[in-house]
């Protein structure tokens, strides 16, 4: 016999997902993120920004002695 509402598992995933739905709406879009290189050089010995991923090679730059510590860290972009 067929139900005209649902109930059950399948009824509280439904709620869940419009509850999401509605607060996805209020939130703010979440922020552009970027992969930067940061690391320690001689001119700086305190860990800074190097360059963005692709642009600088972390690989190259600890190899070649021009830094160290190298890390890339996601980093928010300001628009």
């Amino acid at each position: 016999m067929p139900r005209g509402y649902m109930e059950g598992p399948a009824a509280e995933e439904a709620e869940r997902r419009a509850e999401e739905a509605a607060r996805a709406k209020d939130e703010p879009p979440a922020p552009d993120l970027q992969r930067a290189v940061y690391g320690c050089s001689a001119d700086d010995p305190q860990p800074h920004f190097l360059g963005w991923l692709g642009e600088v090679d972390p690989d190259e730059l600890f190899a070649t002695g021009a830094a160290w510590g190298v890390t890339v860290r996601r980093v928010a972009v300001a628009e």
